[in-house]
């Protein structure tokens, strides 16, 4: 596995306020929260960007994730008033940790354009 963040977070070596784990997937809080549910849903398997995803090797993944973002906003109350879910890719993109995830925002209304 990488040096990444995320990547130290899944081996404990960075703590993390978890909320959602399987043997593929870890879901944690966001420490830089841009609503009031902020949570980041990564792979346990190392995918630098969304452009790396190989539908033979990870669509099960990307599935888990998916289910994941519905199980944490059924758990935080956010599923019956909305949330976005988010998946930046490379710098002008707004990716700053290159391990694919994605995020759970929710909590307050959501304006667009994003930005």
């Amino acid at each position: 596995m990488g040096n990444t963040i995320f990547s130290k977070i899944i081996n404990r070596e960075i703590p993390a306020k978890i909320i959602y784990e399987t043997d593929n997937i870890l879901a944690f809080y966001d420490i830089n929260a841009q609503a009031p549910t902020h949570v980041l849903i990564i792979p346990k398997v190392e995918i630098p960007t969304i452009l790396d995803f190989n539908k033979n090797k990870h669509s099960e993944l990307l599935v888990e994730m998916f289910e994941a973002a519905i199980e944490i906003a059924r758990k935080e109350k956010i599923d019956r008033t909305g949330f976005r879910l988010v998946i930046n890719c490379n710098s002008e993109g707004g990716q700053e940790v290159y391990h694919l995830h994605m995020h759970i925002l929710g909590g307050r209304q959501m304006n667009w354009p994003p930005g």
